[in-house]
């Protein structure tokens, strides 16, 4: 298996090639797969875990106390929360501001902030911490990259359908590493024997093992 940081650079590509489709940008301003985004703003947001990855190398974590990859899943406000919840409303309201700058001016951002990555990523400590800007807190910064790749898997089919196109396919360690995370809370808001169940006993299985 590649490294965390293979596996995202990996993923970010697959997430840029998806922003470059011209589907996206014929209809940036129509809704999207998810309740009040639009595409633009949902296609704004998959750029962002490309961005944001940037920024948390420029970000000191300074006196933040530490969190392990699922104490920041688990204490996540948006974890199974609707739409109308505040956190969410906020991750909306991030990307419809940032899809102001058009289909080119995100992709532009996006791919200039992936070269970024591929330049200083081998520089970043292998114990630095990492996190989003914005968080009290902080993660190591290849768990940061982790919940980025588990982003950029989920989002990309959001946005793939909201556009009608195919869903891109993951380089096959990124996606594991998405699906790790995604069984993991499904088994946290379900239960291990409904995830179970689901992913081998049909005649068994739950309405939903949603981790999200």
């Amino acid at each position: 298996m590649t490294d965390v940081r293979s596996q995202y650079l990996a993923a970010a590509q697959t997430g840029l090639d998806l922003l470059a489709r011209p589907e996206v940008a014929d209809q940036w301003g129509g809704p999207s797969a998810l309740e009040d985004f639009s595409v633009g703003g949902l296609a704004a947001h998959l750029a962002n875990q490309i961005l944001s990855a940037v920024q948390a190398i420029d970000t000191d974590y300074t006196g933040r106390p530490r969190r392990s990859l699922y104490e920041h899943f688990f204490g996540a406000p948006w974890l199974a929360a609707g739409p109308e919840a505040a956190a969410n409303v906020a991750i909306r309201g991030g990307g419809e501001r940032l899809a102001e700058t058009g289909p080119a001016g995100v992709h532009a951002a996006a791919a200039a902030a992936l070269a970024t990555l591929r330049e200083r990523l081998p520089g970043v400590a292998a114990d630095a911490p990492g996190g989003n800007a914005s968080w009290a807190y902080a993660t190591t910064f290849d768990e940061f990259l982790v919940t980025r790749i588990m982003e950029l898997v989920v989002h990309a089919d959001d946005l793939a359908c909201s556009v009608a196109v195919d869903t891109p396919e993951f380089d096959q360690d990124a996606f594991d590493t998405a699906a790790a995370v995604l069984t993991r809370l499904a088994a946290h808001r379900h239960g291990q024997a409904n995830v179970v169940r689901a992913l081998a006993r049909a005649e068994r299985a739950p309405a939903s093992i949603s981790g999200l």
